[in-house]
């Protein structure tokens, strides 16, 4: 009898060290969530489920910070100017796109969240300026209209080297592979030479093909998982690494991702969790967070009040990521470097060298295809292998049917070949003083202008921030069309330059940025109350919220 009491008594007494220490880990794993919805990816999708779909009346558009009369009478003006102004400028464009909008569900998207949703029912009927491009040239758009744009989109970040560029480095590579042709038999000779300067690139063993960037980083989770035995991946908050459901588990994802962890950035919480915890299998790093860690990709759709400064601290971001990867490499976890946007924009061998690091898998896309689709994983080779010598049967599948078509590969061979070469190489030489100075001049320019504008950059990455709260920030956009710059669907948040842009091509954007601004506060949208205007506007966005949930 008392050797059963006593065996009871171990279990229980092993039962509650078992408990608290589950506890404790699950402690550590809160403390190292950031404290921002962008930290609480399931909170964030609970909230989101809470805000109530509603749009500003003709009247309340104007007055949603409460500005006086002669404000809004100002604003009314403006906007009946700017889309009269649209209206005539890009008749044929808008025409295009509204014909064809309700059948390309991305056209409807992103032209229903360019803006923040409360303005976007009357600026999509007012300020429409369409989506469709005729043709490029140098670092130019040109519209059905035949408007000519300075290209700040930078293709989604494809658009490194300038569209002439690839264009030339694209036919190089259909004519290099023409004899084989668009055959998926097997691999053109071409394969083995950009695998040996990936792998010199990256310095890394081996090297897999895909037809975007969102596939290699799929694979790069599902190898690290294969050789890890572990379930769990770690992604930091804000982070973006492609729509698939793993590494966007919150907003924007119908189905919960059980097997990621959202942890802060440069946080000594995270790194105790990554320490400790025995089933993470991999941590992913997107280098752009550098510019706005534990924040998302900046766009004016989400755009209320103020954006913060969005500079980088290099010495800072390195210094965590040399920590970052000392802990991942004592824990086996695999650290995979996602250069899927950066990739060469920053140095010769991208992110890792720019920031001092050495990763286990690196991800490259878009401007590696020379302007095709691709998509390239660089990894260690015990990483890289998709099966078990001993346990035949034990694999890891990922094959795709256009992996390593003879086209893109003969336009990746352009320009990796390219990037080798003295111009190629010329391309780097202080690159980032060149447009640490290109922001830096515009900046004072702005100061000088008395507007509330700056711009903060990494390299050729830049974003807008702003020195004063307002509900109008994203109009700035629209002042920017007008002026004759081309932004990508998310406005001021992202603008990419590419390296063809000289000092006279920068100087004309610039001269134009300003201009637009100047109008833009001429026209009233950033004006602001006396007192905490920070306050007063988050006042009157929960009492407009509120108002409308009731309803």
């Amino acid at each position: 009898m008392k050797q059963g009491k006593l065996a009871w008594g171990i279990l229980g007494a092993a039962a509650a060290i078992v408990g608290a220490e589950k506890a404790r880990e699950r402690l550590r794993l809160s403390r190292a969530k950031h404290r921002s919805l962008t930290g609480h990816v399931r909170m964030a999708k609970r909230v989101a489920g809470l805000v109530p779909g509603y749009a500003l009346t003709p009247d309340e558009f104007f007055r949603a910070d409460d500005a006086p009369v002669e404000v809004t009478g100002r604003r009314r003006a403006a906007l009946d100017r700017l889309s009269a102004f649209y209206v005539e400028r890009f008749a044929k464009t808008r025409a295009y796109t509204a014909e064809i909008r309700d059948s390309i569900p991305d056209l409807e998207f992103t032209g229903a969240y360019r803006v923040p949703f409360q303005f976007s029912p009357v600026v999509r009927e007012r300020l429409g300026a369409g989506s469709f491009y005729q043709a490029a040239e140098g670092v130019t758009l040109t519209d059905l209209d035949g408007n000519r744009f300075y290209d700040l989109t930078g293709s989604y970040g494809v658009n490194l080297l300038g569209v002439d560029a690839y264009r030339a480095m694209v036919a190089e590579g259909i004519a290099t592979t023409s004899a084989l042709g668009p055959t998926l038999a097997g691999l053109h000779p071409i394969v083995a030479d950009n695998v040996r300067r990936l792998k010199v690139i990256s310095g890394l063993d081996a090297v897999s093909f895909h037809m975007s960037g969102t596939e290699a980083v799929m694979q790069a989770v599902r190898l690290a998982r294969y050789h890890t035995r572990r379930s769990h991946l770690v992604r930091f908050a804000g982070a973006y690494h492609g729509w698939w459901g793993d590494v966007q588990p919150g907003i924007g994802n119908p189905v919960p991702a059980e097997g990621t962890y959202t942890l802060a950035d440069m946080s000594e919480a995270t790194l105790e969790v990554l320490s400790t915890r025995k089933n993470i299998a991999c941590v992913l790093v997107n280098p752009l967070q550098a510019m706005h860690p534990n924040a998302g990709a900046p766009g004016d759709s989400t755009l209320v009040g103020g954006r913060k400064d969005g500079r980088a601290d290099r010495a800072a971001y390195s210094a965590w990521l040399r920590r970052l990867t000392q802990v991942c490499r004592k824990a086996g976890i695999v650290l995979i470097v996602d250069e899927v946007f950066t990739g060469f924009r920053l140095a010769r061998r991208g992110a890792c060298e720019y920031f001092g690091i050495e990763a286990d898998m690196i991800t490259y896309g878009k401007t590696l295809g020379g302007g095709l689709p691709v998509g390239v994983l660089c990894g260690k080779a015990a990483l890289m292998k998709r099966f078990k010598e001993d346990r035949p049967a034990d694999i890891c599948f990922a094959r795709g049917t256009f992996n390593s078509h003879p086209y893109v590969m003969g336009a990746m061979d352009a320009f990796l070949r390219h990037m080798e070469s003295e111009e190629g190489r010329a391309l780097y030489h202080e690159v980032d003083e060149r447009w640490n100075l290109r922001a830096a001049s515009l900046n004072a320019r702005l100061e000088a202008a008395g507007v509330p504008v700056r711009v903060a950059n990494l390299g050729t990455i830049w974003t807008i921030w702003h020195t004063v709260p307002s509900r109008y920030h994203w109009m700035l956009q629209f002042y920017l069309r007008a002026e004759g710059l081309a932004l990508s669907w998310v406005g001021s948040g992202r603008l990419i330059f590419s390296l063809a842009y000289g000092d006279a091509e920068f100087d004309e954007v610039a001269d134009r940025f300003v201009e637009a601004a100047r109008k833009m506060q001429a026209d009233g949208w950033w004006w602001t109350p006396e007192g905490d205007a920070r306050k007063a506007l988050r006042g009157g966005l929960v009492r407009e919220f509120a108002r409308h949930l009731l309803r």
